[in-house]
């Protein structure tokens, strides 16, 4: 099956040449976009992962710091005799202020001994009533870390009445001097607007963010922390906890999101989310891109295809159009040599089949007129035997007679005729010829039938200098008298007519004889009938030399009836006379 169905062969090789271009095209734009896309959305985590890894950086530099604190605090003599005996509070204190004064970042330090003392870098600062510290998550968990550092997810500190702020808290078990006694509980509350603000400052494009959980799934950082505690606003904890170090992506439509997952060495979890609708609006740019690439190289490739197959299919219209004039019958056109080779090489197998052609149809004219004098001259062939066997079956009847000077009339009658019937070997003589051919006829068959038949011959004198088919009307009178007159009773009478119209002559040969039926009349002119062959064998030949000379236009028609007598009417096309000065001499 063809795929490209165009009647120009230009427009095919345009058509193949820009779909090669365009599915190229297509094929190499998909490809750099899906690189491209893949290429945007790993440069994106990447480019995550290392924020990440920054935020990392600085809370690993943040919770040292606070390590440093609280190993400072547990070095120091004071806070452990305070711990230990109740004693050295105000010392203890200062000494925290002045820590406080150095690090902007720390709200509070406190110290919650074992033995119910407590201390803390507020001077006089008394704790909320209705809270019970032994309780709190920091404090539990300290006890249970065994001197280990705990650091809680963010959260609301109401140690002292009337303050609520958000903290984050660093908490742990203070021991004694030989490592064999707990003492009590020390407490750093870093500020959460510190963190925050660190926070804050990472660009994740125009909807990323960042925010940290710890171990147990707790928020410690968020920048919508309310949405979130409000149930607002969803986070794929769990799947954030189930994460190591690394990526994963949602599937939640057009709001789906990455989230770039990195380990800190305190238990929290640093994660950052990017929605990839907005690395999509990239790829949609990159896409648009390349439609654009793409079309403009289908335009580019347009313009090519089509100068290409102009150039090759010029010489094939060429080629096209002279066979058009072949076509028409003008053989004497060669096509062009100078073409690129293929179809120099068809050109000249065409020239050659040309003049192949025309010699062909010029020994095919020859061979067909060849043909049709042959068959004009085996038509005549039969009608001269038929006519001689009637004639000479006549002179039978008279010598049979003893009627020997008729027998001589009519012998002589028959020399005239088959002198006037050769006519040198033509095939056309003068009307003229033809009607005293005619009358000699009638007169011999007068002779014969002698009171039984009669005959007219009225012509008009303006058609007989015109040319016919000699022999032409003899075999029309043979049937009218052997099939008209022969079986009539009483005197048979013939007329043979003729005249001519715009474009032909006619003639006309009527009898008065028996007449045909319908279905007589039908087959009279069928080739060969078999059941009308000695009726027809003569009529049928006239009618075929008719046509084969002039045409399938002209011809023979019948009218005819039974008892009333026969009309046959002869149409040929008007032949105007040669200037042959002999040609009436053969009579």
């Amino acid at each position: 099956m063809d795929i490209f169905k165009f009647k120009s062969i230009q427009t095919n090789i345009a058509a193949a040449i820009a779909c090669i271009i365009l599915l190229t095209g297509t094929l190499l734009g998909v490809m750099s976009y899906q690189l491209s896309a893949a290429s945007v959305r790993e440069t994106a985590q990447d480019y995550t992962a290392e924020l990440i890894g920054q935020v990392n950086a600085n809370l690993q530099t943040y919770i040292t710091g606070m390590e440093n604190i609280s190993q400072l605090a547990l070095s120091n003599e004071d806070v452990r005799s305070f711990v230990a005996t109740g004693e050295g509070a105000r010392k203890v204190s200062d000494y925290f202020q002045s820590i406080i004064v150095s690090r902007k970042d720390i709200a509070s330090i406190h110290v919650f001994g074992y033995n119910g003392k407590f201390v803390s870098d507020r001077i006089g600062a008394e704790l909320n009533p209705n809270m019970n510290v032994r309780e709190q998550p920091w404090y539990v968990n300290a006890q249970n870390a065994s001197g280990r550092i705990v650091v809680s997810s963010s959260h609301v500190q109401h140690l002292f009445l009337d303050e609520y702020g958000w903290v984050v808290s660093l908490s742990r078990e203070l021991w004694s001097k030989d490592q064999k006694e707990p003492l009590g509980v020390l407490l750093v509350d870093l500020n959460f607007s510190v963190m925050n603000d660190m926070l804050n400052s990472i660009d994740l494009s125009k909807r990323g963010y960042v925010f940290i959980v710890d171990a147990s799934g707790n928020i410690v950082y968020h920048p919508q922390q309310q949405l979130v505690y409000s149930n607002l606003k969803t986070e794929m904890i769990d799947d954030v906890l189930r994460q190591g170090s690394g990526s994963f992506e949602t599937d939640e439509g057009g709001q789906s999101r990455i989230y770039t997952v990195q380990d800190t060495g305190f238990g929290w979890k640093i994660v950052g989310v990017s929605y990839t609708d907005e690395l999509i609006a990239g790829e949609r740019h990159m896409q648009l891109s390349f439609i654009v690439a793409v079309i403009c190289c289908l335009l580019v490739g347009l313009l090519l295809a089509f100068f290409i197959s102009r150039n090759l299919s010029r010489p094939i219209k060429q080629l096209q159009e002279h066979m058009k004039k072949v076509e028409k019958g003008i053989f004497n056109h060669r096509v062009p040599l100078a073409n690129p080779k293929e179809i120099a090489s068809l050109a000249r197998s065409f020239n050659l089949m040309v003049v192949r052609i025309e010699e062909l149809m010029n020994q095919v004219v020859m061979e067909q007129e060849f043909k049709r004098k042959s068959e004009l001259t085996a038509l005549q062939a039969q009608i001269n035997p038929h006519f001689l066997y009637n004639t000479l079956d006549s002179i039978i009847w008279m010598a049979e007679g003893k009627k020997s000077e008729e027998v001589v009339l009519m012998t002589s009658a028959l020399a005239k005729l088959f002198r006037a019937s050769i006519s040198r070997g033509q095939e056309l003589v003068s009307i003229r010829t033809e009607i005293e051919h005619v009358a000699n006829y009638l007169t011999i068959q007068k002779m014969r039938y002698k009171d039984k038949l009669d005959f007219q011959i009225d012509v008009d004198p303006a058609i007989m200098s015109c040319r016919t088919l000699k022999v032409l009307l003899q075999p029309l009178l043979e049937n009218a008298i052997y099939h008209g007159i022969k079986n009539k009773v009483g005197i048979g009478e013939i007329t043979v007519s003729g005249g001519q119209s715009e474009d032909h002559i006619w003639f006309q040969v009527s009898d008065n004889g028996v007449g045909m039926d319908g279905e007589t009349l039908r087959a009279i002119l069928e080739p060969r009938s078999s059941d009308h062959e000695s009726k027809g064998v003569g009529v049928v030949n006239v009618h075929e030399r008719i046509q084969l000379y002039f045409g399938k236009g002209y011809g023979l028609s019948y009218e005819s009836s039974a008892a009333t007598g026969t009309t046959v009417t002869v149409r040929i096309a008007r032949l105007l006379p040669q200037t042959d000065k002999g040609e009436g001499q053969a009579i």
